[in-house]
């Protein structure tokens, strides 16, 4: 570890550069991952999620930047490598050989859930061990792949029984 005049404890901060450095890796494997969708989608929509996957990888890089920051912050280094990420990213492999838009919007919606879920319970994990502004950072990040998901997730169909319950006419009660 670095120097540093940060008054956390140091295994405190230990934990937390693990942590960050976990889901750092993941973040660069997300990032990865949609500019691979970006890259090969195809279909009528094509530009709309093209541009759209442009911009969830903007987001996806800014969150592997505050993480990597946060590490260094707290006298670790940050492990974001291409090659750490392969080795050390909890998502799932990226499908290749994947073009229509459907399947793409599927794969990176699954993504972001996973990264999200995950980016959860290190909110908790760093709360626990006493850093509340590492969990904060997790909080902000997770806020921001909800964003994501939501944008991604807009362009599915909305199932059949959601869509007959939303096309029904609401009842004043009597």
């Amino acid at each position: 570890m670095q120097t540093t005049h940060n008054t956390l404890a140091e295994p405190i901060r230990r934990q937390s550069i693990e942590l960050l450095n976990n889901h750092l890796a993941a973040a660069v494997d997300l990032h990865g991952q949609v500019k691979q969708a970006h890259w090969n989608v195809r279909g009528p929509g094509f530009i709309a999620i093209h541009e759209l996957f442009d911009k969830v990888s903007e987001a996806v890089e800014d969150f592997s930047d505050q993480l990597a920051e946060r590490a260094g912050g707290l006298g670790g280094t940050a492990h974001g490598t291409v090659q750490t990420a392969a080795e050390k990213s909890f998502l799932i492999p990226y499908p290749h050989g994947i073009a229509d838009e459907k399947s793409h919007v599927f794969a990176v919606a699954g993504s972001l859930a996973a990264f999200g879920q995950s980016t959860r319970e290190a909110v908790d994990k760093a709360t626990k061990s006493g850093d509340t502004a590492t969990a904060d950072l997790f909080t902000e990040i997770v806020r921001g792949v909800d964003q994501q998901l939501w944008f991604v997730e807009s362009h599915l169909a909305p199932r059949a029984e959601a869509a007959a319950t939303a096309a029904k006419p609401m009842r004043k009660a009597s």
